[in-house]
């Protein structure tokens, strides 16, 4: 190999590790911002900042029932913002993962009660499953519209959650309502039919260990597997990966059944392990809050998870720092809104500094 080749090649390594690094750096950038600006909302309130963070954070941190309750938000958190990075990653802007945790938590809860009586080694992965078919089954009728019709995925998504909620709505009000209920929701698992405890003293359940596992799998299979190189590839251009022989549409369709899966998965996880039934308001906005775990993560599931417990976290926290300094607790929405904000605005504050660093590694190569 030449100096000359050596030279060009060190030269891109160093613009891509750059490149990297900014991409990475991003989302801490961006939590910087919104947590300053959050900061000086608080200071003009006349309270002290530090101290109201610190309030947050010791209510949803600094003790076990604090971390487990911030574990539990952390679940559907994930999941659906797992499900949601893969089909961002595959260019689908799905948008729909809080329908489709309703529906994939109707549908646990269905095939829970239906079973009552059954062996629990049937009956939990009958419900799991449920949970994921269901989920993926609601999500794929985006897929067909925008495959089949041209249909933009961010107007059907959108559109689909107000149908799930209001098609839950109606079955909790009417054929799966729990008899002699006055509230809208379905019976009560059975006990064995919930997902176990595993910090005693607290609400903790076993879908923290599902999260875990499923962030694992997501992140080899995405970066490790030829289904996941496919995936990446369309989103990256649609036309060169079909060109190369990728099946774009099966992989736009496998998008959508994953992001609609791993939704449902979410609402199993409410379910089985919160609320042991199905309720008519399961969800207080998970599915939005994981299009902005997902952002924040950088599409990557192990950074999804982590942007998962750090919002987890802001939201146990905030009805403390709310009561104890009279900060409202809707500060913790703007920040997360800040976030978007930030991660968007980033592409236009940082382009001319990729532009700089291209033009040193072009001038690496020439020399």
């Amino acid at each position: 190999m030449s100096d000359e080749t050596t030279a060009g090649a060190q030269a891109l390594a160093f613009l891509k590790d750059r490149l990297v690094a900014q991409n990475a750096l991003s989302g801490v950038v961006a939590l910087t911002l919104a947590f300053g600006v959050g900061a000086l909302m608080i200071l003009s309130m006349g309270v002290n900042p530090i101290q109201a963070y610190a309030v947050l954070f010791q209510a949803s941190l600094g003790s076990l029932n604090g971390l487990a309750e911030t574990a539990i938000r952390t679940v559907p958190l994930a999941l659906a913002g797992i499900g949601i990075a893969l089909s961002f990653r595959a260019g689908v802007f799905n948008v729909g993962a809080e329908g489709q945790i309703f529906i994939g938590g109707v549908a646990t809860a269905f095939v829970g009660v239906q079973l009552a009586g059954a062996p629990p080694a049937i009956v939990m992965p009958a419900m799991i499953l449920a949970a994921l078919a269901a989920g993926a089954l609601w999500s794929l009728i985006a897929g067909v519209l925008k495959l089949r019709f041209g249909a933009d995925e961010l107007i059907t998504t959108i559109m689909l959650n107000y149908v799930a909620i209001h098609f839950v709505s109606y079955l909790l009000h009417g054929p799966l309502q729990a008899p002699a209920s006055p509230l809208a929701q379905t019976e009560r698992l059975s006990r064995e039919f919930r997902l176990p405890i595993i910090v005693s003293t607290t609400r903790l359940h076993a879908g923290i260990l599902l999260v875990v596992i499923v962030t694992i799998v997501a992140q080899i299979w995405l970066w490790l597997s030829v289904g996941g190189f496919k995936l990446r590839a369309v989103g990256h251009n649609p036309r060169a990966a079909g060109a190369a022989g990728i099946n774009v549409t099966g992989v736009t369709l496998l998008a959508f059944v994953l992001c609609g899966a791993l939704s449902g998965l979410a609402g199993f996880s409410e379910v089985a392990g919160v609320h042991r039934r199905m309720i008519e308001n399961l969800s207080p906005g998970f599915g939005y809050t994981a299009i902005i775990v997902a952002l924040l993560g950088r599409t990557s599931p192990l950074g999804v998870l982590m942007a998962a417990a750090l919002f987890a976290a802001l939201q146990i926290g905030s009805s403390t720092m709310e009561s104890a300094l009279g900060v409202p607790g809707a500060l913790i929405a703007m920040i997360q809104a800040l976030v978007v904000l930030f991660l968007i605005g980033q592409g236009a504050l940082l382009a001319p500094l990729t532009r700089l660093l291209r033009r040193r590694a072009t001038r690496g190569v020439q020399s």
